[in-house]
């Protein structure tokens, strides 16, 4: 359970949080909760996100429900620090975009006294841990994991299955690309890619083999 701690009282060292999770689970909504709590608060915000990422908004971070907080976008992580320069808050959206220097990045805010705030995809359309985020969560003193709804079974959903044909790692989308799926879900539609003519079974249709065995 994520305990938001917003003052260190003790020490002048900040901390990591990371925000993880599927397509559509609500990881950019959260980030943006936690940053306009710290503005009404009267602290020193800043905002940042990859430059590849312009679905919504050039400059704007902006989750899927249209609920947005201005941004700097930046084509590099090692941009961050000279601009992050002051401030008592730092929020990285689609971390998993950025390069791996974005942990150290991270890591010398938050010994500089700084909150960081960070969100991204945990893994990507493959089922592979995404990028830096693995680092970045190793690292972090608060992990929160969010889910989507599966579109398919109902139960929450922690894949981003792509239905588009590109094999390319990053590839901007929304629903028209990606569908968020449960575990069996995910499994069932990454088989039948595989073998698109073979009937794929429901996980409690295909029989277990110690049945077989003692039948």
């Amino acid at each position: 359970m994520f305990l938001e701690n917003t003052v260190n009282q003790k020490e002048q060292f900040g901390w990591i949080e990371v925000i993880c999770g599927s397509m559509f689970s609500g990881k950019t909504e959260e980030l943006i909760r936690r940053l306009k709590r710290a503005q009404f608060a009267k602290q020193k915000v800043e905002i940042f996100k990859p430059a590849v990422d312009v679905r919504y908004d050039e400059e704007m971070v902006v989750s899927h429900d249209a609920n947005e907080i201005r941004s700097t976008p930046v084509p590099a992580a090692a941009n961050i620090p000279i601009l992050a320069d002051g401030c008592d808050v730092v929020g990285i959206d689609e971390a998993q975009f950025f390069d791996d220097e974005i942990v150290r990045v991270c890591n010398d805010l938050a010994n500089k006294g700084i909150r960081v705030i960070v969100a991204g995809l945990d893994m990507d359309f493959k089922g592979n841990p995404f990028g830096p985020m693995p680092n970045l969560m190793a690292t972090a003193e608060y992990v929160t994991k969010v889910h989507a709804v599966c579109t398919r079974t109902g139960n929450l959903a922690q894949y981003s299955y792509r239905k588009a044909t590109s094999e390319a790692l990053v590839l901007l989308g929304e629903v028209n690309e990606y569908e968020p799926l449960s575990r069996a879900a995910y499994y069932k539609a990454m088989l039948r890619d595989k073998l698109p003519h073979m009937k794929v079974n429901d996980p409690e249709e295909i029989p277990n083999q110690d049945s077989n065995q003692n039948a």
